[in-house]
């Protein structure tokens, strides 16, 4: 019998996997696979952190699959040529894989090898591993269809799968044989599976007590936050699993004093994760213009390239921005409400197009998500055209996130000198003149002006001919249904609820 072909994508695991369950379901042999692409890996939101971590998932995966029958099989190479060699070596009965939203690049992939699969006669069913759906016409009942999708059982795991003679599992390359470059984040969190269950249980069993009061706080974010958004993005847990085992657990916690706030919040917060991947998925090109098609010009496309380097190195002169920056850089992680800062600064403040911006952030992000990223970079920016412009000063968000200025000295040890009152504006200092433009730069903008400059400018769009209208139709097609849209004239042009505080992590 020729065997299945499952192809392994963003879904690095075996519990909870539909594709597994369709693909074993006949109960012939089923060949997994996982195709490292070395065009994907050179995508400017590619990085060497993001295989590293992929690269634990797929030992783990492969160990995990073996001990079915049947190990994970590895190839390096482009797609179509890989399925293509594989078919005429061992036989094909048909190629099943689940739904993947990534970014423009990988849609293009799907295409190619969709044209492949209809040349050869071999059927690729594609299956959901979430709650985002496939040619959706409108918002109006997804919400339900999704909770359906997540509150059903998980995919039952095949006890075995029959070993596949004569297949050599092939090895897992290394970053360096993708030739990504160094790429040194010395506290990033280890891939795998089992790392990611030991992350779920410590959340839902203690750490979760403090998600909603601590996760905007960058220092008590990185404990309260559940930390389990690259197993996410990567697929070592599935939304589902992760959606059941909260639900018990607050179960376990009921009338336990933080619990049930907390992890309402963070079920919210799954839900939302869905929810923007689906933006993706209605507009596959978000990565590359703006929702509201008004906001194109509106920023120079060829960026200050000072500008833009300094705040990629974390060293702008805004003390919380930097310390945000050079902890991301270092980690990996960042709790969302500094993500969104720090998306927020380097467009409204520093007047940087969001498209010169965004792949920066996606390669520091272990966690990087296409469908969250590119709708939250576009909300930070102020391009979607549904949501309120959110323009953070970085000054006061370090007094209020960061206090007695404990993360941004960690981050910025330049600021030594600098008392605690005046660490978030170091320029208000007595002593600046021997400190900034020699350890630590000047302020690149004087933040009060650029905001001011930012918000008239961007509000200016709003009142162009035909903007609301527009406005109304991005609205219908992509927002939330957890309140109706503002009505006609209102300023904030209409959009969901929650929109504006989605995180970019959990």
């Amino acid at each position: 019998m020729a065997p299945v072909i499952l192809w392994f994508k963003r879904d690095l695991r075996i519990t909870d996997h539909p594709a597994l369950a369709q693909a074993a379901a006949a109960g012939g042999p089923v060949l997994p696979l996982y195709i490292a692409e070395p065009e994907l890996w050179a995508q400017p939101d590619a990085s060497a952190r993001q295989w590293d971590f992929v690269a634990a998932c797929l030992h783990a995966l492969r160990r995990d699959l073996a001990r079915l029958g049947q190990p994970l099989v590895v190839r390096t190479g482009e797609a179509v040529a890989v399925l293509e060699a594989l078919r005429s070596a061992h036989g094909a009965a048909r190629l099943v894989s689940h739904q993947e939203t990534g970014n423009l690049w990988t849609f293009a992939r799907d295409r190619r090898v969709a044209a492949w699969a209809r040349a050869a006669g071999l059927p690729w069913e594609e299956v959901a591993q979430s709650g985002v759906v496939r040619r959706l016409s409108g918002r109006d009942g997804w919400q339900t269809a999704r909770d359906a999708f997540v509150s059903a059982p998980l995919s039952p795991t095949p006890d075995a799968l029959p070993p596949l003679p004569g297949l050599e599992p092939g090895p897992i390359p290394e970053a360096r044989s993708l030739r990504l470059p160094h790429d040194r984040c010395p506290h990033a969190q280890a891939g795998g599976r089992g790392r990611g269950e030991e992350v779920l249980r410590s959340f839902l069993a203690e750490r979760g007590r403090g998600y909603r009061a601590g996760m905007s706080s960058p220092l008590g974010g990185a404990r309260s936050c559940s930390r389990l958004s690259p197993y996410l993005a990567w697929g070592a847990l599935s939304v589902r699993e992760v959606a059941h085992a909260t639900e018990e657990a607050a179960r376990l916690h009921r009338g336990s004093a933080g619990w049930g706030g907390s992890l309402a919040a963070f079920r919210a917060r799954l839900a939302w994760r869905d929810h923007f991947i689906q933006k993706l998925e209605d507009a596959p090109d978000l990565e590359t213009r703006c929702l509201h098609p008004a906001y194109e010009g509106l920023r120079p496309r060829d960026s200050d390239p000072s500008r833009l380097r300094a705040w990629e190195r974390g060293e702008t002169g805004l003390p919380f921005v930097d310390a945000c920056m050079r902890s991301l850089a270092a980690t990996g992680w960042l709790n969302f409400r500094m993500r969104s800062m720090l998306m927020a600064v380097a467009s409204y403040h520093l007047w940087l197009d969001w498209r010169a911006t965004g792949p920066h952030l996606a390669r520091l992000f272990t966690d990087y998500e296409p469908g969250i990223h590119w709708a939250q970079v576009q909300m930070q920016s102020g391009t979607t055209g549904m949501n309120t412009h959110r323009i953070y000063n970085p000054v006061k968000q370090g007094r209020d996130q960061d206090p007695a200025g404990v993360f941004t000295r960690a981050w910025v040890p330049e600021l030594a000198e600098v008392p605690d009152h005046l660490l978030q504006a170091p320029w208000t200092w007595e002593g600046a003149s021997r400190l900034l433009g020699r350890r630590y730069p000047e302020p690149l903008v004087d933040v009060a002006a650029a905001a001011r400059a930012a918000r008239e400018t961007i509000w200016a769009v709003r009142q162009q001919e035909g903007f609301r209208e527009t406005a109304a139709a991005l609205v219908a097609r992509h927002a939330s249904r957890k309140r109706p849209p503002l009505r006609r004239g209102s300023r904030a042009g209409g959009g969901a609820a929650r929109d504006g505080q989605m995180s970019f992590d959990f």
